[in-house]
């Protein structure tokens, strides 16, 4: 079986993988939702990655333009991206069968908080995309109660303008998790890029933190590692996680109540602990 849409960027899959035809193809679905597609096509020891993105997941090829090729971030190399009237097609290089998500080791987290420094120490030309004007507006898109709405138009304001002040603003991955973390057992890669934008919080290496703890490691080695590998001021980090778990969290709850609900249904089952996750990092910022 293969993607129904290929057609239209068979010749760049053809030519990077050299199978004579596309019916000599494999391919190996590895997402499949209403808005975002996922294969792994191969010919031979040769395979490329294809994917279909619409609605948010449209950003993509826009995120490649922007940040990924120019300043060389460690992300899978475009192949040939096509724009249409509803989605963007991409072709990318291979970079690897295992995630972070399958083989969750703590050298893995660890690896990545150096993977990520590397990402953020390149310097942005373009002002944040995540100032207090952007952080109300997602707090009044959001299903947070009266009680949290205020805290966060009050002490998450607050908090976002002092950083701001702080430290310049760089790229943001905005969906730094482990199945996006990808090696090839000697080098590792960061893949889907479609919502990256800049600002000066950490929300990669919050969603990095929350996601080692949840498979049982310890937050502060990777914080530490982070911390030493950008040669940053620790303080300054921790405001910068806060900060970036509010970030993180608004971003999430917006997208479930106004595309999850609709392309991952399933999604509205996050509303609740997201929420609470929410509340206990603003309680954090006092």
């Amino acid at each position: 079986m293969l993607p129904t849409w290929l057609d239209v960027i068979a010749g760049p899959v053809l030519e990077a993988t050299q199978a004579p035809a596309v019916g000599e193809l494999k391919g190996e679905v590895l997402r499949e939702w209403d808005s975002s597609e996922v294969w792994r096509l191969s010919y031979g020891l040769r395979s490329v990655i294809v994917k279909r993105g619409s609605d948010a997941q449209r950003g993509e090829g826009a995120a490649y333009r922007r940040f990924v090729v120019p300043l060389e971030l460690p992300a899978p190399r475009l192949i040939h991206s096509l724009e249409t009237d509803d989605a963007v097609l991409l072709v990318l290089a291979d970079v690897g069968r295992v995630n972070l998500e399958q083989e969750p080791s703590a050298d893995g987290f660890l690896a990545a908080a150096e993977l990520l420094a590397g990402i953020r120490s390149k310097p942005v030309d373009a002002p944040s995309e995540f100032t207090s004007r952007q952080l109300l507006e997602l707090v009044r898109r959001s299903p947070a109660a009266p009680e949290l709405a205020e805290r966060l138009s009050t002490v998450g304001v607050a908090a976002l303008d002092q950083l701001h002040a702080a430290t310049a603003a760089r790229v943001v991955h905005g969906d730094y998790v482990p199945k996006n973390l990808v090696s090839d057992g000697t080098r590792w890669s960061v893949v889907d890029w479609p919502l990256a934008y800049v600002a000066p919080q950490l929300s990669d290496l919050y969603t990095l933190v929350r996601d080692a703890v949840a498979v049982g490691h310890q937050a502060e080695p990777i914080v530490a590692r982070y911390v030493d590998a950008a040669g940053a001021d620790p303080s300054l980090v921790q405001r910068q996680l806060s900060v970036g778990g509010i970030a993180f969290v608004l971003r999430a709850l917006t997208w479930v109540v106004e595309e999850g609900v609709r392309t991952v249904p399933s999604s509205t089952e996050w509303i609740e602990p997201l929420l609470a996750e929410l509340d206990d990092v603003v309680r954090g910022l006092r």
